[in-house]
């Protein structure tokens, strides 16, 4: 089996899609599928369902998947070794990022690593902090950037930026004309939260705690699996929220939220790096870019 058996593998999988797997790696049909075919029957294994005009992983799919990508971030981790040796003059740098971070704070910071490193490709794939973390142990990213607090022996926790959190609810939210609010006051609210597992819901509970009032407390009628969704709810009226100032600051200058007026405290954004792995010199290049512009 080949790495590009893998790739094609892998991009046919994410887009469910011979031909738009094909148009991203710029290649025939025929080859995709010829790929996909030749893998299948060496290995006597389906890997797709053929479902009408569209095809589904199978579950043997979904597990070779996972494995797929492993051995293709380690493969480009490996070309990223070469690079490093050859002066950076190719190879391509695979990060992880919690939405906020990925949608809201990191994309500057990619763009100028770009202009400066240009050779240097960037993999950056979104999930929430316990996602990052999984694919900086299992060798899929070298670099995660995260806001959940996190305790694993494996990873080196590094602190780059600071955060602030808000509460924010629609204008016609009781909230919202509050001159004051206690930690009781919340708890007879109703609540639009991120997933358990974002580091902005683990912040969020973290501080309601250090306040005094268990998460379980709270009248949580909504959970959402992104930023924007949660800030589409509130704007809906669907209860309050805590959400990163970066998220909603465009928001709360156009009227469609307003701040509450609760405290919350700001939290870091780290760095995840395995500590036994590899430290290539494009991730090194990335966090000094980071530091230096940020110390601006």
């Amino acid at each position: 089996m080949t790495l590009d058996q893998l790739r094609i593998f892998v991009a046919v999988a994410e887009r469910q899609h011979v031909t738009r797997a094909a148009e991203a790696l710029n290649l025939v049909q025929s080859a995709v599928s010829t790929a996909i075919a030749n893998i299948e029957g060496r290995h006597a294994t389906k890997l797709f369902h053929r479902v009408g005009r569209g095809i589904e992983l199978t579950e043997a799919g979904r597990v070779f998947l996972v494995e797929a990508r492993a051995v293709l971030a380690r493969a480009e981790a490996a070309e990223l070794v070469l690079a490093d040796l050859s002066g950076m003059r190719r190879g391509t740098l695979a990060l992880y990022a919690s939405q906020t971070i990925a949608s809201d704070w990191l994309p500057r910071h990619l763009v100028a690593f770009r202009r400066a490193y240009p050779e240097i490709a960037i993999r950056l794939a979104v999930g929430n902090t316990t996602d990052a973390a999984d694919a900086v142990r299992a060798g899929q990213a070298e670099l995660g950037f995260v806001e959940g607090a996190l305790d694993d022996p494996t990873l080196a926790s590094i602190t780059i930026a600071h955060d602030q959190l808000v509460l924010v609810v629609a204008p016609g939210h009781p909230f919202a004309g509050a001159t004051a609010l206690e930690p009781k006051d919340l708890a007879g609210a109703d609540w639009v939260l991120r997933e358990g597992g974002s580091g902005t819901r683990s912040a969020f509970e973290a501080a309601l705690g250090a306040a005094g009032l268990a998460a379980a407390q709270l009248q949580v009628t909504l959970e959402l699996p992104s930023n924007e969704a949660v800030r589409a709810a509130v704007e809906a009226g669907g209860g309050a929220a805590v959400l990163s100032e970066t998220v909603v600051a465009a928001a709360l200058r156009a009227g469609t939220l307003v701040r509450a007026a609760f405290a919350l405290p700001s939290r870091p954004f780290r760095v995840l790096r395995h500590k036994e792995r590899y430290r290539s010199r494009a991730a090194d290049a990335l966090l000094d870019l980071i530091a230096t512009a940020d110390a601006e």
